[in-house]
């Protein structure tokens, strides 16, 4: 005989049972972080609020082959190596380059593409690479990047750099006229804002710069020591051997943007 209180009790464990299955497959996911900002032609947004690019299709791409659910994660740029610190997501795969500075506290996987850094400015406006040249110049950059860190070691002492929470946010002042020079990834610049209405009077100056305070290498990092960094790797290659990163890839690029 089933009284009113075993069939509360039952249904109590049925529910905690259901939780439990959500639970489970919550922890199942892997949380992707990324920074919800425009950064074509990598992550793109539309007018009903869902990214695309190259870097979301090739995420998905990446978690298909692996066999594993992931979820996207929105957290501010500078919070993303906290929040992967702190257990808040998994990875991350935001363009972000694997400096010798990063690689102390989180591991990279192989790079999945490669890039420098530029200076960019107005078309027709002079740029003269030197102390002299930049001396009181305003160089725009966005916080917490690789392309700061060498901006300050480099010229810290010639040039007047003006920092933003976003990219997004740098080029807008720069288009303004508030800033003289734009520095930033060469890809996300040639391919992203050069190619935009905002950027149509704009051009890259000078030779790309390539130097270890700024990586190039970009890759997906995890914690320290997760075996997610085995199975990343392993994606990766296969993508490039079943030719699934090529397809992405020319959606997006005139060239191959992995590099050599």
């Amino acid at each position: 005989m089933v009284t009113r209180g075993s069939r509360c009790w039952m249904a109590a464990l049925g529910i905690l049972a259901g939780l439990g299955t959500v639970q489970a497959e919550a922890a199942d996911k892997v949380k992707v972080g990324y920074s919800p900002e425009p950064y074509a032609p990598f992550w793109i947004q539309d007018t009903a609020g869902s990214w695309g690019g190259f870097e979301v299709e090739l995420i998905d791409a990446l978690f298909k082959q692996m066999g594993k659910d992931y979820e996207l994660v929105p957290i501010a740029w500078d919070g993303l190596i906290p929040a992967l610190q702190e257990n808040k997501i998994d990875a991350i795969m935001n363009s972000m380059s694997a400096t010798e500075e990063r690689k102390q506290v989180v591991d990279f996987s192989d790079k999945y593409y490669e890039t420098t850094v530029s200076f960019y400015a107005r078309k027709g406006e002079a740029f003269d690479y030197s102390d002299a040249g930049l001396k009181g110049k305003v160089v725009g950059v966005q916080t917490a990047t690789s392309q700061l860190s060498w901006l300050q070691a480099k010229w810290g002492n010639v040039v007047e750099i003006k920092l933003y929470d976003t990219q997004d946010n740098a080029d807008a002042d720069l288009a303004a006229g508030r800033i003289d020079y734009g520095l930033a990834d060469t890809v996300y610049t040639a391919e992203g804002f050069l190619k935009s209405e905002a950027g149509k009077e704009f051009e890259l100056k000078g030779a790309p710069v390539s130097d270890p305070l700024i990586g190039g290498n970009v890759g997906a990092a995890m914690r320290k020591g997760d075996p997610l960094l085995g199975d990343m790797n392993a994606a990766i290659k296969a993508l490039r051997e079943k030719g699934t990163y090529k397809a992405i890839n020319d959606k997006y690029f005139a060239f191959d943007v992995f590099g050599s």
